[in-house]
């Protein structure tokens, strides 16, 4: 079995649960302490196997790291594990998990090493929001639910507004119109990419 881990939480002593987002699940395992086991860090690909104890959680056992050149990369490191609890919180309370989660970081870290990380994220979250029903493509405020026409505001979930509801620094309402349309960051300077990546920071 394959996975991400998007959340490791110390318990007693040294012994770890580690959450692991597989395509099909959000498993939630714990990790027993000891110096034969290979490491497990936030963010890292496992295979892994699991022990199911029926009076507790499963436990992870065999795991394999299928590591990435660009994790040595600090900064990327850390763009990557910000995605990592991103993805955990929008998903721990969900039973069973669609493919395309799992699918989307894989996509996201095979180009981690070539392409600014933050436009693959937005990329990524725009295609989530289009999945889930929640990409606002059509460009109305809501705030007072009137067409957008001119620059506009972006909050959580990239919700659209007037810049005039809200009074926060606002967007070229022509490429994000784009943006939303092709779901590609190309149009976007860096200072634009900079500040949909801090509103992506708030949450799915």
């Amino acid at each position: 079995m394959q996975g991400f881990i998007v959340r490791v939480q110390k318990v007693k002593d040294e012994d770890l649960l580690v959450f692991i987002l597989t395509n099909e699940n959000l498993i939630k395992s714990y990790r027993f302490y000891g110096a034969r086991h290979p490491s497990v860090m936030l963010g890292n690909k496992i295979d892994f196997e699991l022990n199911n104890n029926i009076n507790f959680l499963p436990h992870l056992r065999n795991v394999m790291h299928l590591g990435f050149s660009w994790q040595l990369e600090r900064e990327r490191l850390f763009i990557w594990q910000n995605l990592m609890r991103l993805f955990y919180y929008h998903l721990k309370d969900v039973d069973s998990i669609d493919e395309i989660y799992f699918d989307e970081l894989e996509q996201c870290a095979k180009k981690f090493a070539k392409q600014n990380p933050k436009r693959l994220i937005i990329e990524s979250y725009l295609r989530i929001l289009e999945y889930e029903g929640r990409l606002h493509s059509e460009l109305e405020c809501f705030v007072c639910d009137e067409p957008i026409l001119g620059d506009l505001c972006l909050v959580r979930g990239f919700l659209p507004a007037h810049r005039h509801c809200l009074s926060q620094n606002s967007f070229d309402f022509k490429k994000i119109e784009q943006l939303f349309d092709t779901k590609s960051a190309i149009w976007l300077d860096d200072d634009e990419v900079d500040r949909l990546y801090l509103i992506i920071l708030e949450g799915f």
